[in-house]
């Protein structure tokens, strides 16, 4: 019996693909601490959950950063005892009154959405988000200005901003706003135009608009966090990518946070962090250049 019995497993050994390591399924994405070094989710999120502010840098039409977007949300609330502040760049200060009722249950859904100005991809990324915030009771911050204002400042420079009413003003960062052109991010955009396109108008009007968005949700979101709490922001990764944009507006008003980043980028292979990304933020979530869109 036993000889049969060990003559049946050398049979086995023996088929193709009998014993040999079975290949890593296709993975959705990778984790990357800054210096391109791999990470997993529960190293990231316990040094997370020690912050005092967390940027969520996303890809806007990318569904897997949505979805751990709202996965680390969960966690964030539950390793911080409910004492967490959500932020969204992707909704504007000034209906921030039909947030507030919404996310207490003052407000309906339908008349939530038809009157706060959603982006069109809120159903499907936004909404688990804002969903949870309303289940579990706590604060969801629009940050962002409103769009009406970033679009005359790109057309007419920050100028255009002074002949506002107060009570319109008050959804902007404090005026005057002063833009610092050498910054990382800011340089990058000038470069998109050409070499010397700093120097244009029309450029450092749209550097400025850029400007007025980043200044405008570090003010808000700064004014946001309770003391002790733990704020969470989702904002497009150029808003946050190597601890500039709204992190350089954040630290002139409140240099002791403690800020940390996550970006996310697109690459054609997961297994090593390209170089280019690798200074990006203190966490990068790499997720493959084929995966499908929300839109």
């Amino acid at each position: 019996m036993r000889f049969l019995i060990l003559m049946l497993l050398l049979f086995a050994t023996c088929l193709p693909g009998v014993g040999k390591p079975v290949p890593d399924d296709k993975p959705a994405y990778r984790l990357f601490a800054a210096g391109g070094k791999a990470t997993s989710y529960d190293k990231m999120l316990q040094q997370l959950a020690q912050a005092d502010v967390v940027f969520f840098g996303e890809q806007h039409n990318d569904p897997i950063g949505h979805w751990l977007a709202l996965h680390l949300t969960k966690d964030l609330l539950r390793l911080r005892q409910g004492q967490l502040v959500l932020g969204l760049e992707m909704f504007e200060r000034d209906v921030q009154p039909l947030v507030d009722q919404y996310a207490t249950g003052e407000l309906a859904e339908k008349e939530f959405e038809e009157q706060s100005r959603p982006w069109p991809n809120y159903g499907t990324d936004y909404k688990p988000l804002v969903l949870l915030a309303r289940q579990q009771k706590f604060r969801v911050v629009g940050t962002n200005v409103p769009r009406r204002y970033a679009s005359q400042v790109a057309k007419g420079s920050l100028t255009a901003l002074d002949a506002l009413p107060a009570a319109e003003k008050a959804w902007l960062a404090p005026l005057p706003l002063t833009v610092d052109y050498e910054l990382p991010g800011y340089q990058n955009m000038a470069k998109m135009f050409g070499s010397d396109a700093s120097h244009a108008a029309g450029v450092q009007n749209i550097i400025q608009a850029q400007a007025l968005k980043d200044a405008t949700m570090a003010h808000f979101l700064n004014q946001a966090r309770p003391a002790g709490h733990l704020l969470l922001h989702i904002n497009g990764s150029y808003h946050s990518d190597n601890h500039d944009g709204i992190l350089a507006y954040l630290r002139q008003q409140n240099p002791q946070l403690k800020a940390l980043t996550i970006s996310t980028v697109m690459q054609e292979q997961l297994g090593k962090l390209d170089k280019e990304h690798e200074q990006k933020a203190d966490f990068v979530l790499v997720v493959p250049t084929d995966m499908t869109r929300t839109y």
